[in-house]
């Protein structure tokens, strides 16, 4: 009697065991739900691309070269490669006769950070940096003999960060010194992009004068905006440099960037909590949030769906990725390529190589279960 009932339990149990160890289908999901947008970004955008604009020469106006600068070197710290940044200054304030340190730009009078230094690649220098220009850029109306590092090579799949800083008005920033682009010039480049598919999102960000006038006229969708100040209000410096006897950046960038230091290429931190960030007691004008063309919540917008490199790893059945191409615990940005090219991703095969993992395993602890069960069958066979 007691074998028999030895014999039904541990009967039930090799069943019991079969029946609760996950499904193909199961691993997969609680894989996928793990890593994809419950425990992530909500965005299904390829790639970021960033333009960077500083519309203002002269001496002078060397905080808003710093204030391009800055953004610059987080984009890129974030994972931007330079093929996907469009870098405008207006002026070099690096080379200026005036600069007491040649070949350099500081954004803090410590100097501790030279954000110019010995990688930068600038797209559109001096005289470069007009309206058309800038419109041809966003627009992708360029003449065949453009380059292509000057070109905006985006489409439906990008997410294009938009940053602007110089001296402007209400719905107006200044080019040179010489020409204006009003609220509506970006207005309908930006629609322009919307009807030929060039852009995913786009996240817009000016420091200027009045600078939430310059986001009032857009009707695009997909646009997430902010500025640094309100109508009828100045956007001021930051901090002056004694030796260089003029200011090194403007209040609203360096606290923009301040927040991004605590960024990295991982960071979960949102929209939502940069404009939390916004103190208008520190920055001395009240900036602003336009996302009403904007359909996700600003809380599941990562930082880095914008500023940040979109790292594409795909593998395939039967195909083995050779780590080592590109680091062993490193795989390639976005703009770079790897040496041995992904496969194209098969859903269906990622969870056949998937299950059969849990497959296999279960199968073990199934046949030892048979296995077991058989020996007790033949022991109590040879006692009876």
């Amino acid at each position: 009697m007691f074998s028999r009932l030895l014999l039904l339990f541990l009967f039930s149990w090799t069943w019991g065991t079969l029946a609760a160890t996950p499904s193909h289908e199961q691993i997969v999901g609680d894989f996928f739900n793990k890593n994809g947008a419950s425990g992530g970004s909500t965005s299904n955008h390829t790639n970021n691309w960033a333009v960077l604009v500083c519309s203002s020469r002269y001496w002078f106006n060397y905080r808003h070269m710093a204030n391009a600068l800055g953004m610059y070197r987080t984009v890129k710290r974030l994972g931007i490669p330079d093929s996907n940044i469009i870098l405008m200054l207006a002026d070099d304030a690096a080379c200026n006769a005036r600069n007491r340190f040649p070949g350099s730009v500081y954004a803090n009078p410590g100097r501790g950070l030279d954000l110019y230094g010995d990688n930068i690649e600038v797209d559109y220098r001096g005289y470069e940096v007009t309206v058309e220009n800038f419109i041809r850029v966003l627009t992708g109306r360029m003449e065949p003999s453009v380059p292509r590092s000057k070109r905006l090579l985006s489409d439906a799949s990008s997410n294009i960060f938009v940053y602007m800083t110089g001296h402007g008005g209400n719905e107006f920033l200044k080019f040179q010194d010489n020409e204006e682009i009003s609220a509506f010039d970006i207005a309908d480049a930006f629609e322009q992009m919307w009807q030929k598919k060039r852009y995913n999102e786009i996240f817009f960000m000016i420091d200027t004068c009045q600078a939430n006038t310059m986001y009032s006229k857009f009707y695009s969708p997909n646009i997430l905006a902010t500025g640094s100040s309100k109508l009828d209000q100045n956007s001021y410096s930051y901090e002056n440099d004694n030796d260089l006897g003029i200011s090194v950046i403007d209040r609203f960038t360096h606290y923009v960037l301040e927040f991004m230091e605590r960024i990295n290429k991982t960071s979960h931190e949102s929209m939502a909590d940069l404009f939390a960030y916004y103190d208008p007691v520190k920055i001395h004008s009240d900036p602003g949030v336009r996302s009403d063309l904007f359909r996700r919540p600003l809380s599941e917008v990562r930082i880095t769906d914008f500023l940040g490199g979109v790292a594409q790893v795909e593998v395939g059945e039967g195909v083995p990725v050779d780590t080592a191409a590109v680091g062993e615990d490193q795989w390639p940005l976005q703009g770079e390529s790897p040496a041995v090219p992904p496969v194209l991703p098969v859903a269906e095969n990622t969870q056949e190589r998937v299950g059969d993992l849990g497959g296999g395993w279960r199968g073990m602890r199934a046949w030892g279960g048979v296995l077991l069960i058989g020996g007790l069958v033949g022991w109590v066979g040879f006692r009876s």
